[in-house]
């Protein structure tokens, strides 16, 4: 009845309208397009503007600062700017009724995301490395700290959300906590800023560091990792035995969008079953979906079931975004002024 329902809707899109989606640049880019925008505007007739700017939380403070109207309609973000949006009003609440595919969606993942986010992949924070640089491949991440790394690491910037799971994972393999008792990872990672190149944002420049010889070692996103794995770089990526944070990766919708009926269309159809394989299989990422036909071994490597995910380790995601605040503060003061 709810497919029923929504399937009613439709015709009320008209034909022509424009629904802007803002998320990231880079193959990302390149792979929704191909994988879910083109397949989107064909069945629905709706014209795609594709706004590669910014990170999750840029995204997240432009959608505070114009009050929830940024000039988008959907938004790449994570669960913890979900759960913050809908804290602060800025989120609309997503249901089944008017996105039948939600029902789809393996509910405790769905759950980490809160009301007003759409989990459309899951990715876990590797430790990427050159095969062809190592004699000894790491496994640990207190092996980013090794002798034969100086000068051969980049870090992201405490605006990615990658820098703060690497504190906490630095924290955690020191002795520290997740989020109590982090004092050890910002030791651990001003001791790692010394032997660093610097920090960036974007995954793109972070990649191309390692793709050129630049960097040797490095946290990142596993579906990029696998990327430049695929491209037959010499390259490799590991979860290190302390264990890793997975990336929850969500759609939103700001609660003054223009076009929301249509926004909801794009949520519902980018968590289809043959969306979410396309997805899953172009951008080498996992799904909420557990229903997935997908290659056995692009499954192995990628975070595609509820048990996948237990073993992985998963802050409070809202007592995180209080902490950032402060948190971001210190990275300045203890972790950034030690760079080389």
């Amino acid at each position: 009845m709810l497919y029923a329902a929504f399937a009613l809707c439709l015709p009320q899109l008209a034909h022509g309208e424009t629904l802007v989606v803002n998320s990231y640049g880079g193959p990302y880019e390149t792979i929704i397009r191909q994988a879910i925008i083109e397949p989107f505007e064909r069945k629905t007739g709706i014209d795609v503007i594709y706004d590669a700017v910014g990170s999750a939380a840029q995204d997240y403070a432009k959608i505070k600062a114009t009050k929830g109207r940024p000039g988008f309609d959907v938004v790449v973000m994570t669960a913890s700017q979900s759960l913050q949006g809908c804290r602060d009003g800025l989120l609309d609440r997503l249901d089944v009724a008017s996105i039948p595919n939600l029902a789809s969606l393996t509910t405790s993942l769905q759950e980490v995301a809160g009301s007003c986010g759409a989990v459309h992949e899951v990715q876990y924070m590797s430790l990427l490395y050159r095969t062809d640089k190592l004699a000894l491949a790491p496994s640990s991440w207190n092996d980013l700290l090794r002798p034969d790394l100086a000068g051969k690491v980049v870090l992201p910037t405490f605006q990615n959300v990658m820098a703060v799971y690497l504190l906490e994972m630095m924290s955690v393999t020191e002795g520290g906590g997740l989020i109590d008792n982090i004092d050890p990872g910002f030791a651990a990672m001003a001791r790692l800023a010394k032997q660093s190149i610097g920090f960036e944002q974007s995954s793109a420049i972070l990649e191309s560091y390692i793709k050129d010889g630049t960097v040797w070692a490095m946290p990142f996103w596993n579906g990029r990792a696998q990327l430049l794995v695929d491209e037959g770089l010499p390259v490799d990526y590991v979860r290190p035995r302390e264990g890793t944070i997975p990336l929850i990766a969500t759609l939103n919708i700001p609660v003054s969008a223009e076009h929301k009926a249509a926004a909801r269309s794009f949520i519902n159809f980018f968590l289809e079953k043959a969306s979410q394989e396309a997805w899953v299989t172009g951008y080498k990422v996992g799904s909420a979906r557990a229903d997935l036909e997908i290659p056995e071994a692009l499954r192995r490597r990628q975070v595609t079931s509820q048990e996948d995910l237990s073993s992985l380790k998963l802050p409070d995601l809202t007592e995180l975004g209080d902490k950032l605040p402060e948190w971001g503060e210190r990275w300045d003061r203890d972790v950034v002024s030690q760079a080389r």
